[in-house]
Parts: C-alpha cells; sequence; structure tokens
C-alpha cells in the first residue's frame, strides 16, 4: 500500500469574518467550497466568526487557527481583506502562515500562497513591509505625542476625581451627610464599601459623615 502524501493528510480551514450577525456568509461558503473542489483542497472545516473590525487579530480565532494548523495545511478566505482589519495584520498573518508552511488561499482574485519561490518571496516582502510598518506607526505616534507637548496639551492620564457610579446620588449623599447619617448607612444604601465611600467624599471635598462606631447593629437597620 502506498504511502500517504502530505498532501492528502493536510486539513483545509475555511475562516469567514463577519462584523454583524445579520451579514449572509452562505453565498461565501458556497463559492469556497467550489474554489477549493477546483484546487483539489480535499474537505472544507469551517470556522465563522463574528468579530468588530476593531479587534486585534490576536484575539480572533484566526489567531487560533494559525497556531493549530501544521505546515502543509491550507487557509481559505473569500477575501484577503477579511483576515485583518488593516493591511498591516493581513501582513503579519499572511507572514506567520507562510513561516509555518501553511498555505494561503483567497477566493476573490484567485490568489494563492504556498511554498513556492515566488510565494516564499513575497512572503518575505510582507513580512518587511510589517515591520516597516509598525516603525512607522510608532515614530508618527511619537511624533504626534511630541508635537502635542508642544502645543501645551496635557498628556496622560487627565487629572481630577474620574468617575464614580457614586456621581448620579451626590446630591442624596450630601443630604444624607447634613442628616447627620453614618458612612456605613450610606455604603449600604448604595451598594458600595465604606471605604469607597470614604475615598469618595474626600476626592470631592465632601464634608464626610460620622463613622459608626456601634459595636452592634440595631435590628431595625442602621439609624440615620
Amino acid at each position: 500500500m502506498a504511502d500517504k502524501t502530505p498532501q492528502a493528510a493536510s486539513k483545509t480551514v475555511a475562516y469567514l469574518r463577519v462584523s454583524t450577525l445579520d451579514q449572509d456568509i452562505e453565498k461565501n461558503k458556497a463559492d469556497i467550497l467550489r474554489f477549493a473542489n477546483h484546487h483539489d483542497l480535499g474537505k472544507v472545516h469551517f470556522v465563522e466568526e463574528v468579530a468588530s473590525g476593531r479587534m486585534p487579530w490576536r484575539d480572533r480565532r484566526i489567531a487560533q487557527i494559525l497556531e493549530e494548523l501544521q505546515g502543509g495545511d491550507a487557509i481559505v478566505v473569500a477575501e484577503l481583506s477579511r483576515l485583518g482589519r488593516s493591511m498591516l495584520e493581513c501582513m503579519e498573518i499572511l507572514a506567520m502562515a507562510t513561516r509555518k508552511g501553511i498555505r494561503v488561499y483567497s477566493v476573490k482574485g484567485d490568489w494563492q500562497l504556498d511554498q513556492s519561490i515566488q510565494s516564499k518571496i513575497i512572503a518575505l516582502a510582507f513580512s518587511m513591509a510589517a515591520e516597516i510598518e509598525r516603525d512607522l506607526i510608532s515614530q508618527r505616534t511619537r511624533e504626534a505625542l511630541r508635537f502635542k507637548k508642544g502645543q501645551g496639551v496635557a498628556l496622560g492620564r487627565p487629572k481630577g476625581p474620574g468617575k464614580s457610579k457614586l456621581d448620579a446620588f451626590r446630591p442624596e449623599i450630601e443630604g444624607l451627610l447634613a442628616n447627620g447619617s453614618t458612612q456605613k448607612f450610606i455604603a449600604r444604601r448604595y451598594h458600595t464599601t465604606e471605604a469607597n465611600l470614604h475615598n469618595w467624599l474626600k476626592k470631592r471635598g465632601l464634608k464626610e459623615g460620622k463613622a459608626d462606631t456601634r459595636v452592634f447593629d440595631n435590628q431595625q437597620g442602621d439609624k440615620q
């Protein structure tokens, strides 16, 4: 009996990413199946994902696919733009696939990246371009920060107490404090801890309520 070739034992995964649940991917599935049949890619395993274009590729299923596939396996997409949210991400994914020996096919344009010399040259160009683009992004970021600093724009986290869920109840809390309510009573009323309430009062310059010095709780509830 003849040994199976690596091609026969390879796995083909079709990656389908959509941004919303109402996007129709059935046509993409049909196109991919026809493409896989034409290129003799064997059985196709579909991996579907609903993910915003803002989600980095390393946090999406495509990263897991690249991690699990082996040399000789294949990834098929309806179009290359579905791999990443930017040219940089697409180049990083393609470069990683080539390093692992994973073939990549795109139905749109009948494009493929395999282990041929031409594909390896293209992958090298992708890898170099991705590195250059990362450096350019870093450089543009540093230049933008220097420009803002030169214009007197404050950088870093904004100063101030920051937002808190207690802010919405400030008038009520001020009224309770004026009536002599304890911090323990107020904290329980607004579902927070006494420490958090204490810090909130301090940051906003409010007069702090009385600390509850009782050694036992009144069975009827906290007194105000």
